[in-house]
């Protein structure tokens, strides 16, 4: 019972973080995906912020681990035929 409900706030809480590292992926990469140059950097004279392509693989693949290990501890938790 207590181990069912560890496993649901778990998973949650990583569908929450993968939520949020979404965005970030969103902020800081995917915005400016057509501004990197063969450096893989691009700078926003407006803001006076440097963005680099490499946040693009980093916030994605945090995304991403995050959303599927919460979905799969949260489909887990689905009753399982006796």
């Amino acid at each position: 019972m207590i181990l069912r409900w560890l496993r649901g706030i778990s998973g949650a809480a990583l569908i929450g973080l993968g939520v949020l590292f979404a965005l970030a992926f969103e902020a800081r990469y995917w915005r400016w995906r057509n501004c990197f140059n063969e450096l893989g950097r691009c700078y926003d004279p407006v803001s006076q912020d440097v963005y680099l392509e490499q946040a693009g693989m980093v916030w994605g693949g945090l995304a991403a681990i995050s959303l599927l290990v919460g979905l799969g501890l949260v489909m887990g938790l689905r009753r399982r035929p006796s």
